[in-house]
């Protein structure tokens, strides 16, 4: 076998990911080309990056319709919550802002914002609305060509963000002819499907005609799938396992009570005694919670919470939609002319457009006396509980919690707009090799209140909520069956926020970058190859939230709004080649950005290849790496409200211990972006080996190892107060040289805290020959994660949460994709395998007997056939989750984390789900 298998093996990792294949195509085997994460154009065998190559053909043979489900399938992608059915009704904290209609690649799990996503090499714009992250519904798949996963840090090149790693999406560069294609992924059990449909055209041949003209242009639906569609594992009412609502919030209210109440601040029953209660369900009194739709009996004993004990509960988390509803229009149009053999100039243009509309559960509605919205002991369905309760009060109002399932689920529409249009000229200048480009770049999303959100305050002298409530007119307590009174619907109808503009984001990128490499001088064991290049950058932000509070739409999550923020860049970057000896090439890169509003910060790199025998070959690098901090983290309104319950003065306590004007205070904590933060840093390692002893087998094993430091964390009050040796200048005193003085606060929000640590190891495995005259492939890529250790402080103790249920990042020990394929003849076979191991599940309060703490390992299991016995038509039939297996059960009571009995981190609620597609090229 010669030299070159092996180090071929070397850039491709021989890495496959749901069975896709890694061969590139043989007319490229000896073109000089740039690969992800190098600038340098080479033979494409000639480097040793751990690179990942997913070739169109893979993508179809997957059934994959998007850039989420294609990501979804990565090993190195973390198992977070970036993806839409994680987003539905989770605001991912202050990080990540707005989430709206926004899905994220996130390599190794360390954030969306430390993966740097390209198109055709070049950065795309953020999304309108999060605006720390590339929307992966931009992407325009249907034209994409392959997909290079670079699964080592890229700085050094790229700059910021390439902490995790690179993806790489490549379009169609030659394109002749027309093609027309149909796709449809039906679900067996209903909700869900997918469909898309595609035209791609091109005319020109670079070769013959010396320019190509591409366009591309796509409609694909992803429908809704409904909590009602998958009932057989979405229940987050299973309390011998551990799981139940903790919430008093139900369709049939909840008394609350409080001081003038009818049941008071508390009430005792002589049957239990001195214990106390603060909750009072009619139908937990006799027994049927159950009785409507969602309701269960309050567990109070596996939430620790006796006072609760006569309350009922409401699958809340049950009664969110699995899927969002999705409709995608992507278009592409490229061209080329060569100008002569040595120069050609490119055109691109990408744009999308993308509407999607989440919704969760209905809101949770608390009355209250002060709140003016008590039910009146006048109202025509006062609920009198004497019966139950002795010192039940009939002459006071009602405080209580109503679910209001009858306002309807909590509704959000989006939709993004993005695009990217490059010109630029690429070519060869005398030995040198050339590229220059200018883009812009920019997404806008607006999110816009559907059902569900009501209008808190009266407008107009049209009552709002707080009025409604208050007035008595609704009835909190029907039973299935039973309606509200006409008059009732009308009130409701009319305090319904419905088209509310929630917020607006515009995120614009413009790029101008270019580069030069080729070869310096001939070395003894090889040429000298070098590449050096600039990149400026003016990237730009702006975010509204319509000018309303949440004091006007009840629990719609605004935020607050600023102005247009900028930031100019200026970056150099130099790479050299170095060939030491025939067997050893080793690789320098440094790159130097300057940030108008942080300052400068520099990123070297050096790798390795060594090739002692033709069958063997070892590699590795060591690099550093940034994340800057994004407009949110900067430049975030600030905004002020005091610090719940009494806290003590870190400093001034100690000295007058006892004094409750020091010990017993409640100052001002101020939030919002801090303009001194840093980038995020990190140090990164690789070492890893190729080893292909036969012509049918390849293997790889690659260890790495992360160390992020100056993470950007965001302080509560408490942690402040707690860690003030380290914060010292966020304690910010009042004239009188008190905390809670005029002019005093605790500035909490943002800062650079300390980091985390994370190991692991890429093992990748690829066989092949031929049998009955065709030919056979199996492939494995899998990914084990030693540690992910974390802390905030350097005073801390680092904590591992490798196989430990978290709401954000799953950190899981194993991920793999593997396949069998066998082609003959037209017709091809694949059988795929992806796995996710298990986690220790988070426990419940108050564990009930037998209750297991270990999430079960997910496997599913995939098969497609594709036939091309017809002229110029491709015919492909698929099934995806072949034995319909369902997400294992998780206790996770969904706050915090999406799921109610399951985790969209983990599993497909689609289950079993059958493709078919037909291309037909003119």
């Amino acid at each position: 076998m010669k030299l070159n298998k092996i180090a071929l093996a070397a850039t491709l990792g021989c890495a496959a990911t749901s069975g896709f294949a890694q061969t590139a195509d043989n007319a490229q085997k000896q073109e000089r080309i740039e690969i992800t994460g190098s600038s340098i154009k080479r033979v494409q065998d000639a480097t040793a990056l751990p690179i990942q190559i997913i070739t169109r053909a893979d993508i179809e043979k997957a059934g994959i319709v998007s850039a989420e489900q294609l990501i979804a399938t990565i090993s190195a992608n973390g198992t977070s919550a970036d993806n839409l059915s994680s987003n539905v009704g989770i605001q991912l904290g202050s990080s990540d802002r707005n989430n709206n209609g926004n899905s994220s690649a996130n390599l190794r799990g360390l954030g969306s914002s430390s993966t740097l996503v390209l198109l055709n090499g070049r950065r795309v714009s953020l999304h309108g609305a999060k605006g720390n992250s590339v929307d992966l519904n931009s992407i325009p798949l249907a034209a994409v060509r392959r997909v290079e996963v670079l699964k080592d840090g890229a700085s050094a090149i790229y700059g910021t963000d390439a902490i995790g790693g690179v993806i790489n999406f490549i379009l169609e560069s030659n394109f002749q002819g027309a093609t027309v294609t149909g796709f449809v992924d039906a679900t067996q059990h209903g909700g869900g499907n997918i469909y898309r449909g595609s035209v791609t055209a091109g005319t020109g041949d670079l070769a013959k005609d010396k320019y190509n003209i591409m366009g591309s242009l796509t409609i694909d639906r992803q429908e809704i799938l409904k909590p009602d569609d998958r009932r057989s594992f979405v229940n987050g009412f299973q309390p011998e396992r551990g799981l139940s609502p903790d919430t008093a919030g139900t369709p049939y209210a909840t008394h609350t009570g409080g001081a003038n109440t009818a049941i008071g601040a508390s009430y005792r029953l002589p049957a239990t005694g001195t214990q106390a209660y603060t909750r009072a369900n009619l139908l937990s009194f006799q027994g049927k919670c159950d009785s409507v739709p969602g309701q269960s009996q309050y567990q109070f004993v596996l939430w620790d919470t006796a006072s609760f004990r006569n309350a009922c509960a409401f699958d809340y988390g049950g009664s969110a939609i699995l899927i969002q509803p999705i409709d995608r229009l992507n278009l592409v149009t490229r061209g080329r002319y060569e100008l002569s053999g040595e120069h050609a100039v490119i055109a691109e243009l990408v744009a999308s457009t993308t509407k999607a509309v989440k919704q969760f559960e209905a809101s949770q509605l608390t009355t209250s006396i002060a709140a003016g919205n008590a039910y009146p002991v006048n109202g025509p369905y006062y609920q009198d509980l004497s019966a139950f309760i002795p010192t039940f009060d009939k002459t006071k109002p009602i405080a209580y919690r109503w679910r209001c399932t009858i306002c309807g689920g909590r509704t959000i529409e989006t939709e993004t707009r993005a695009h990217r249009l490059l010109v630029g000229m690429e070519g060869v200048l005398g030995a040198y090799d050339y590229k220059v480009g200018l883009s812009t770049a920019g997404s806008g999303a607006d999110s816009t209140l559907g059902r569900g959100y009501m209008r808190n305050t009266d407008k107009n002298g049209v009552p709002g909520l707080n009025s409604v409530l208050g007035s008595g007119i609704l009835n909190p307590w029907l039973l299935p069956g039973q309606t509200q009174t006409a008059a009732g619907l009308a009130a409701l109808d009319g305090a319904r926020a419905d088209g509310t503009k929630l917020f607006g984001g515009r995120a614009k990128l413009s790029q101008l970058d270019g580069s030069i490499s080729g070869e310096l001088m001939k070395l003894p064991a090889g040429p000298l190859a070098f590449a050096a290049g600039v990149d400026m950058r003016s990237e730009s932000y702006q975010f509204s939230n319509a000018a309303v509070t949440t004091e006007v739409i009840r629990d719609a999550p605004f935020d607050p709004e600023f102005a247009k923020v900028s930031r100019t860049i200026k970056a150099v970057y130099g790479e050299l080649a170095i060939p030491i000896t025939k067997t050893l090439e080793t690789s320098l890169a440094i790159r130097h950005d300057k940030y108008s509003d942080f300052g400068g910060t520099t990123n070297p790199k050096i790798s390795f290849k060594f090739s002692p025998i033709k069958e063997l070959a070892f590699r590795g690098s060591a690099n550093t790496g940034f994340r800057a901090p994004s407009f949110f983290q900067l430049y975030g309104a600030t905004s002020e409200s005091p610090v719940p319950g009494n806290v003590a003065d870190p400093i001034l306590c100690p000295q007058r211990p006892g004094d409750v004007t020091v010990c017993a205070i409640r100052p001002l904590a101020r939030f919002g972006g801090n303009k001194d933060l840093q980038p995020e840093t990190a140090k990164q390692l690789t070492l890893g080996f190729v080893v292909a002893p036969t012509d049918w087998m390849t293997a790889s094993i690659d260890m790495w190892r992360i160390a992020r430091r100056d993470r950007i964390y965001e302080l509560t009050p408490q942690q402040v107060l707690a860690n003030y040796t380290t914060f010292p200048t966020n304690l910010v005193r009042g004239t009188n040289g008190l905390l809670d003085g005029p002019g005093g606060y605790i500035r909490a929000g943002f800062v650079n805290a300390d980091g985390d640590i994370l190991r692991g190891t890429e093992l990748s495995l690829a066989f092949n020959g031929k049998v009955a005259g065709g030919k056979w492939t199996a492939k494995l890529d899998g990914t084990y994660i030693d540690e992910f250790k974390s802390r905030v402080f350097v005073t801390d103790k680092y904590v591992d949460t490798v196989g430990k249920w978290n709401s954000r990042d799953l950190y899981v020990r194993w991920k793999h994709g593997a396949s069998v394929s066998y082609e003959t003849g037209p017709w091809s076979v694949t059988v795929s395998q992806q796995y996710t191991s298990g986690y220790k599940d988070e426990v419940p309060f108050t564990p009930p007997p037998g209750f297991s703490p270990d999430v079960s390992a997910y496997t599913t299991y995939g098969a497609s056939v594709s036939y091309t016995g017809i002229k110029n038509a491709t015919l492909r039939l698929g099934v995806k989750n072949l034995f319909d297996t369902k997400p294992p059960f998780t206790a996770h009571n969904v706050d915090f984390a999406s799921g109610a009995g399951w985790d969209p981190r983990v599993g497909d609620p689609r289950l079993r789900a059958f493709t078919f597609g037909a291309t037909y090229k003119f």
